[in-house]
């Protein structure tokens, strides 16, 4: 058995696309869909207007807005390999739901706008990755419009992350004009002498139109464009930036990209980058610090929980990222939290919004388990000899509301749909003496996390609610003994937080932390993880 799971696991690249909000991830999450030839032709296409043919963009919301507002996972093959794709949310405000899945994910690939260069999320996100050692791939997009200079986009990311960008392909054409790529190294075991030509599909939906040219063909067709471009790609081996696979996995340079995933150029380059380059599964690291092998009994964490992803399939979805072992359908697995054992009878694969019954998976896989009750964000779930993996953080609110609900005959739904957003992390769900069990308080990283809330309570749950702003911009963690001596302190307010039994105090400003350390000597106030920062 152990050398089937070596070779499955070896089979699997599990990564997340993860950029700032409108660099095109759901476009490319389609297109790498495509490409896998998972699906017959990209519904992100037509932009924000068409986006209802988004697989990974399901919820209406989303389609409404044009924004990615919760992860999703797409599993396809492509060549002799099993690819677990997770688009994430761009938007700051949900970064939270993307540094839960960055927990789930050995690789990334990074968006950067080809106009715009780093952005503060896409900062952030590096950071993230870089703290997680997650081993990223850059794909410069948008090189069919007007772009920065492609050395100085280089630049960029070197002098402000400090890691070194080794492009994998150079474009031939500035942004805005772009003929096609320069290969630097061999991809999927084959190199092209002069350089990839390539050609809008009709329409848009379907691959683009790719051709090969030799060296002399390209100086033919491309002149100057293909002459700059050769110059830079010899310059750029000159100064030591070349890929190479160790500094790769080791988080010191990040294979670079150029393309345009609206119009398909460079994907296909980038599915089979990943498919060479990507790290397979490997050990994780248990709260202790042991490494868990891959050959081990079957062990795995949630990292997502979502419910009424679709109309007809009114339930909850547990994601569980396999970790090590083989997970068969229907075995008997132990919550490491609780200690409670639970059948995975109904356990299924994710493509979007679409599920399928999945009989067995391997390390690096992600399953849904359908309705699998008191599984939590964060919980460990196994099989054989105990494992529990570390917990994921919560993210420190920044913005806080009471909640008030309009139909006082609904308060069972109403409290229902709460634990439900609640569970899934949408936001963080708190109470106070102050207000009573009937008011609860929403506290988030970002405001859209209040409409998510209340268009799902509307939508879900049909309990029309409304929330009304408090004037707090943090959150410390206090333990019981200054929850109670700050009950009756004026200008902030005491919560407990039912998922974990936590008291947080909201805060007006940081220098209401001071007063209170001065006014309570040996007052515990801890902060919690920043947002976006991982």
């Amino acid at each position: 058995m152990s050398s089937q799971i070596t070779a499955e696991s070896a089979r699997r690249r599990t990564f997340a696309v993860i950029s700032h909000p409108d660099a095109g991830k759901s476009t490319i999450t389609e297109a790498l869909a495509l490409h896998g030839q998972a699906i017959s032709s990209a519904g992100a296409v037509h932009g924000k207007g068409g986006r209802k043919g988004v697989v990974s963009d399901w919820m209406s919301m989303e389609q409404d807005r044009g924004i990615s507002i919760t992860s999703a996972a797409l599993q396809f093959e492509y060549r002799d390999c099993i690819v677990n794709l997770l688009d994430t949310p761009g938007h700051a405000d949900f970064s939270e739901d993307t540094y839960r899945v960055l927990t789930a994910v050995d690789a990334a690939v990074m968006l950067l706008d080809a106009a715009k260069g780093l952005e503060p999320q896409t900062l952030k996100l590096f950071e993230v990755c870089r703290a997680r050692r997650i081993p990223v791939i850059t794909f410069i997009n948008k090189w069919d419009r007007p772009a920065k200079d492609a050395l100085e986009l280089l630049e960029e990311i070197e002098n402000r992350i400090g890691i070194k960008p080794t492009p994998v392909t150079w474009p031939v054409g500035i942004g805005g004009e772009f003929r096609g790529v320069i290969e630097r190294i061999a991809i999927d075991g084959k190199q092209a002498e002069g350089m990839v030509r390539y050609e809008r599909s009709p329409g848009g939906q379907q691959l683009a139109v790719t051709e090969v040219l030799a060296t002399d063909e390209a100086e033919s067709q491309f002149g100057e464009d293909f002459t700059r471009a050769l110059e830079e790609s010899e310059l750029l081996g000159e100064v030591e930036a070349d890929f190479d696979q160790k500094s790769f996995e080791a988080g010191q340079t990040t294979p670079t990209l150029f393309g345009a995933a609206l119009v398909h150029f460079g994907i296909g380059q980038l599915l089979d980058l990943l498919v060479d380059i990507a790290p397979s599964p490997f050990a994780r690291e248990d709260v202790g610090g042991e490494p868990r092998e891959i050959e081990s009994g079957f062990s795995g964490f949630v990292f997502k929980s979502q419910a009424n992803m679709n109309a007809s399939h009114r339930d909850q979805l547990a994601f569980v990222r396999v970790c090590s072992g083989r997970f068969e359908r229907g075995m008997q697995v132990t919550q490491a939290q609780g200690g409670r054992t639970m059948s995975t009878k109904y356990a299924q694969t994710m493509f979007g919004a679409s599920r399928d019954t999945v009989e067995e998976a391997w390390p690096g896989d992600i399953v849904g388990l359908v309705n699998a009750s008191g599984l939590a964000v964060g919980d460990t779930i196994y099989a054989g000899k105990s494992v529990e993996f570390p917990p994921l953080p919560a993210f420190a609110p920044e913005h806080f509301g009471a909640l008030r609900m309009h139909d006082t005959s609904k308060a069972k739904r109403f409290r229902r749909g709460i634990s439900q957003l609640d569970a899934e992390g949408v936001v963080q769900v708190l109470y106070s003496e102050r207000r009573g069990e009937a008011t609860p308080v929403m506290a988030a990283v970002g405001p859209l996390q209040f409409e998510v809330t209340l268009a799902r309570l509307a939508a879900e749950f049909d309990v029309p609610a409304t929330i009304d702003h408090l004037p707090y911009q943090l959150a410390r963690l206090t333990d019981a003994d200054g929850a109670r001596k700050l009950l009756t302190a004026p200008g902030i307010e005491v919560f407990t937080r039912p998922r974990d039994g936590a008291h947080l105090v909201a805060l007006p400003n940081k220098y209401r932390i001071q007063t209170l350390a001065n006014d309570y000597p040996g007052l515990k106030l801890e902060p919690l993880l920043a947002g976006g920062q991982g």
